[in-house]
């Protein structure tokens, strides 16, 4: 395996989505993204708790705070719901594994997925090849300017400074960096300085060997708004030709 290798990134966005009430079928290269806010799925907790594995109920027991307890179950209920669609099984019958990082995933069904929470609200992304998925929220407090050095590159940094709204620039390009890092397996690195995501057209050196390892020669990444508080990135390996958001 090389120390390092080349990555390009190429981005588009954002723009605003008109999320549909009804989902159409999939099709070949199409991303099936589905957003919902917890106060709509709020009503659904104790059914969705019933959906959970014995895993999945554990970690949700070890939430200290009620808020976050709600919103692992919300989440991980919704994704079982929508694979279980997806499949036509059973939503609490379908046994998730973990990848080497932790990236949930399903043995011998070719559909792939990522689910991404924010404080109040979920998402959860369906594809034929490996997707990453990242929401963030406007409703949450982000001191950007005192963080942006610590994750962006210098000209991300200058990016954000010179938008017309700091914030929102920031939380854009963080979820453009999640996106990618979710759709290749690795997780959160410490280093986010390696990914350039802030152009078009981003090409960069990486040589952290986890990313080396899994990380495909370049990702295409859409970023969107849902709403006016909501920012949406997804990234996978190929030209996303078909895709849409769904209201869960």
């Amino acid at each position: 395996m090389p120390a390092e290798r080349p990555l390009t990134i190429h981005c588009s966005g954002p723009w605003q989505a008109r999320p549909e009430t009804a989902a159409p079928e999939a099709c070949h290269g199409s991303i099936r993204t589905f957003f919902a806010t917890l106060a709509s799925l709020r009503h659904r907790i104790n059914p969705y708790l019933e959906l959970l594995d014995a895993d999945e109920k554990a970690r949700a027991d070890r939430f200290r705070h009620a808020h976050d307890r709600e919103r692992f179950i919300l989440g991980h209920g919704l994704l079982r719901e929508l694979l279980g669609r997806q499949l036509h099984q059973l939503p609490e019958e379908l046994l998730l594994h973990r990848g080497e990082f932790g990236k949930p995933y399903l043995e011998g069904h070719p559909v792939h997925f990522n689910l991404s929470d924010t404080k109040d609200a979920v998402l959860v992304a369906l594809a034929d090849e490996p997707i990453g998925a990242d929401i963030e929220t406007m409703n949450r407090n982000t001191d950007h300017d005192r963080v942006a050095g610590h994750y962006f590159t210098p000209p991300e940094v200058e990016s954000i400074n010179q938008a017309a709204d700091g914030k929102r620039r920031f939380l854009e390009l963080w979820t453009r960096k999640e996106a990618v890092l979710k759709a290749c397996g690795v997780g959160l690195m410490d280093d986010l300085h390696s990914l350039e995501v802030g152009g078009a057209l981003n090409t960069m050196t990486i040589s952290h060997p986890d990313f080396v390892r899994l990380a495909a020669p370049e990702y295409h990444v859409q970023t969107l708004t849902v709403g006016p508080d909501h920012i949406v990135s997804l990234a996978c390996a190929s030209v996303m030709r078909h895709w849409y958001l769904a209201v869960a």
